[in-house]
């Protein structure tokens, strides 16, 4: 038996990503979330399981981050940080950061001027340095859905062929995906951190012959654990050497898995 488990972002949508500087006030779409984690140790990627258009952007503005989770005890999840933190270890480095709810809702405006969805991508989040109980940037995703994803799912369904998705995107939003695609709820894990996509491959290993497609840093132990380990660079983007280095094929469009199975 085989399946195939894919990333979300940058592999079955084409994502579009505003991240604004705290220190500076900018919001920029150019700069990968994961990247400017890498650039310090002591940062953490953090994603919040509330929609972006119902929920954030309708927040009162002017409350901070942490009294907003708090308050309305949103929960969240640490998507992708060189360390391991718990979740209440997190809450205490942002208890003092006066960061405020409007920061993330600048992004969230940013997207949807762009005509993204925010409801099939990672949604809106922040970049905390632990070390300094700061939040550095505030951050949210939107996407769209590559146009031959459909056609792929279909033909790979056709091959009796299994579909997982594995992501470190909001769970929500992997569920809206998941109805749009159709696959089952279940097959998609949501808010998956790098050892946690190398876990869930490893898993599936045990039934299955499994092909891993990502396009990031966040896939490389995922891909390493896979039986095949494909990269695509149809988002377009940088790619670190060490995702080049962890797959075994490199595509340039989605649609090119039908030719390796």
């Amino acid at each position: 038996m085989k399946a195939v488990v894919f990333d979300n972002s940058g592999t079955l949508i084409k994502r579009y990503r505003a991240m604004k500087d705290l220190r500076t006030g900018v919001i920029c779409d150019f700069i990968s979330s994961l990247d400017v984690v890498d650039c310090d140790s002591k940062r953490a990627l953090v994603v919040l399981q509330t929609d972006p258009s119902k929920c954030i952007i309708n927040a009162k503005p002017n409350q901070t981050i942490y009294e907003f989770i708090m308050r309305n005890k949103i929960d969240f999840d640490i998507s992708y940080c060189a360390f391991d933190i718990e979740k209440k270890e997190l809450l205490k480095a942002i208890e003092n950061d006066r960061t405020p709810v409007s920061d993330i809702q600048d992004t969230i405006k940013a997207v949807i001027e762009k005509k993204y969805n925010v409801q099939i991508c990672s949604g809106s989040g922040f970049i905390v340095n632990i070390e300094k109980k700061k939040i550095e940037f505030t951050i949210t995703a939107g996407g769209k859905i590559f146009q031959e994803v459909l056609d792929v799912i279909k033909k790979l369904k056709k091959r009796k062929i299994d579909i997982f998705v594995a992501s470190g995107d909001r769970k929500g939003s992997l569920e809206e995906l998941a109805k749009f695609i159709g696959i089952p709820k279940k097959n998609v894990f949501g808010t998956a951190n790098p050892k946690r996509k190398r876990d869930i491959i490893k898993e599936l290993k045990k039934k299955y012959q499994v092909m891993m497609v990502g396009n990031s840093v966040n896939d490389v132990l995922a891909l390493n654990e896979a039986d095949i380990g494909v990269l695509t660079l149809q988002q377009k983007e940088n790619t670190s050497e060490k995702v080049y280095d962890a797959a075994n094929v490199v595509i340039n469009n989605i649609e090119e898995i039908l030719e390796i199975w």
